[in-house]
């Protein structure tokens, strides 16, 4: 019997690996167009966002507030991760990526009841749909996350949440439909350049991020108590982390393993490098000492700034984008700040929105192919002028649809801790617990 048995698969064996390299077979495996290096990339790519968030924001921001609030900062950050996926599976994805109206998707992709591995996209098939659903969900968690610096140390946790849901379908998804996936929707802008988020991610956090620290208001002190970083370590460590991420958040943008995405990356670096050296450069002369806060805050400067440019521009223009965004967001965040006293606790909006914006109006120079080094093909005057009714219908829904979420919020569950909760801390005051013990 297993003679037989035997025999029957010395037949059958050699029959199998002739059907297993048939032209029909081969031809079915051809046919896929998904590529696996694309692929690849962007699996480490959207590895590389969220570690931007968990643990390089977190990080950054907890070294700043004072050491009864660090583990606030990572909860913060911690639960937005959670709560901003669950929002995107839901319904945040289908309103960003999917055909619907003049302004915002529609509902056809609510919970993604149709997706497998095998799905793709029409406009990007060389990538699982699952992939690119995954990717730019880490975009819609990190971009709330920016803002929550704007009012550090004294925000409710539970106002914060429901801030973060409600203005990411209100205010982010409109703009990532309008800008990433159906031109003319933005306002009927069309030829809108923003490969990563300088328009989507950074002026729209940026904008909320100046509103919030107005409407809930200073901290206990502001402005004549000194707010000094707890630990400068965590930041510069939090820093780096958002630098290594950042190639991922740039990079990644291609959708592809390719020498755009190669191009994308090296811009990328030299404009951090450019801004970190310029930020330093000004607190030397003017301080006579170069600090370790101000290198770190210039190199998230520069990287804000190229991101929106980053797919246009070549490294002559990285660099001279690094360098005035530097030199602006300086500016506002050690005058204009101080100037007007609003209390924008980490400087978010002096770093996110004015460089988030500085790259988005500045790539119409220095991409387009008149300016040495650019790569876009585009005139210089029309771009400025498509980039600038960008940048300020995008401060105008930001600023109104954060300012009617904040007054709502505010009278239903309340948007601050009461005063003795801030000075206790919210460590102790949300969460029960402490970040250091005696």
């Amino acid at each position: 019997m297993i003679h037989t048995l035997l025999r029957g698969w010395r037949i059958l064996l050699p029959a199998l690996i002739v059907f297993s390299a048939s032209p029909a077979h081969a031809a079915g495996a051809a046919d896929s167009s998904i590529n696996t290096g694309d692929t690849a990339w962007l699996l480490v790519s959207t590895a590389l966002v969220l570690f931007m968030m968990i643990p390089g924001l977190a990080l950054f921001y907890a070294g700043l507030v004072k050491s009864r609030n660090v583990l606030s900062i990572f909860m913060q950050c911690f639960a937005l991760t959670c709560v901003m996926s669950i929002v995107w599976l839901a319904c945040g994805y289908s309103l960003s990526f999917s055909d619907g109206n003049s302004f915002i998707g529609g509902l056809g992709e609510v919970f993604m009841k149709d997706l497998t591995g095998e799905t793709v996209r029409e406009d990007c098939p060389q990538i699982p749909k699952v992939l690119h659903f995954v990717y730019q969900m880490m975009f819609f968690l990190i971009t709330p996350g920016l803002f929550i610096g704007a009012f550090a140390e004294r925000m409710k946790f539970s106002a914060i949440l429901v801030f973060s849901i409600l203005w990411g379908l209100l205010v982010y998804a409109p703009c990532c439909y309008g800008v990433w996936h159906k031109a003319g929707a933005f306002f009927g802008l069309t030829g809108v350049k923003d490969l990563a988020g300088g328009i989507v991610v950074h002026i729209t956090a940026g904008v909320a991020a100046l509103v919030a620290c107005i409407m809930v208001g200073p901290r206990r002190g502001y402005p004549h108590t000194s707010f000094v970083p707890h630990n400068l370590v965590l930041t510069v460590t939090g820093a780096a982390m958002l630098w290594v991420g950042w190639f991922g958040f740039n990079g990644g943008s291609q959708l592809a393993a390719n020498g755009a995405a190669a191009m994308t990356i090296t811009v990328t670096h030299l404009s951090a490098c450019t801004a970190s050296l310029v930020w330093m450069g000004i607190e030397w002369l003017k301080n006579g000492k170069p600090s370790v806060l101000g290198l770190a805050t210039g190199s998230i400067a520069g990287l804000a700034a190229i991101t929106p440019a980053s797919g246009v521009v070549g490294p002559v223009g990285a660099i001279c984008i690094g360098a005035v965004s530097a030199l602006l967001c300086w500016l506002s965040c050690a005058k204009l700040k101080q100037k007007f006293q609003y209390d924008d606790s980490l400087d978010v909006f002096g770093v996110h929105g004015v460089g988030g914006f500085v790259g988005t109006i500045l790539l119409a120079d220095f991409g387009s192919k008149s300016f040495a080094g650019g790569l876009a093909d585009f005139a210089i005057g029309q771009q400025l002028i498509t980039q600038s009714l960008a940048a300020l219908y995008t401060i105008v829904l930001s600023g109104v649809i954060s300012v009617v979420l904040l007054l709502g919020i505010k009278k239903t569950i309340g948007i601050r801790v009461t005063e003795s909760q801030e000075r206790e801390g919210l460590d102790l005051a949300e969460h029960g617990e402490s970040a250091y013990n005696n």
